[in-house]
């Protein structure tokens, strides 16, 4: 076993080891070689067993009658009936962003500026002198 420090105690084991047998069984966490060699209980047959329960049971959920009357189509018919939705699709957005701007043409009432607000003083100071 080669690490990047090597010292006269390494080689040595940390405890000295049990001549007593165990009646209980020591779990460690520390990984080890002996767990990815161990054989596993857990078989495929289970998973197996998962997914045809589960094919049968879309099987049954299955209505044969519509099946039998949907529609296949070709691939030329499919495109047109794609660009067929977009352009309704695109239609009906358009209706709705443009129908609140609807311009409506009312009389404007007169407004008087600044400019002509001026003038009238000037008319009435002339008046005045």
């Amino acid at each position: 076993m080669s690490t990047s420090f090597d010292s006269a105690d390494s080689s040595r084991p940390m405890m000295a080891p049990t001549t007593q047998n165990r009646a209980s069984v020591r779990l460690s966490l520390a990984p080890s070689v002996a767990h990815s060699v161990a054989p596993t209980f857990c078989t495929t047959d289970s998973a197996v067993a998962e997914i045809t329960d589960i094919g049968k049971g879309l099987d049954r959920m299955e209505n044969k009658a519509l099946v039998q009357q949907r529609v296949h189509l070709s691939e030329e018919k499919c495109v047109n009936l794609q660009k067929l939705a977009l352009g309704a699709k695109l239609e009906r957005a358009l209706d709705r962003r443009m129908s609140s701007q609807d311009a409506v043409m009312r009389p404007r009432k007169p407004t008087i500026t600044a400019a002509s607000s001026v003038d009238l003083n000037e008319k009435d100071k002339v008046e005045m002198i």
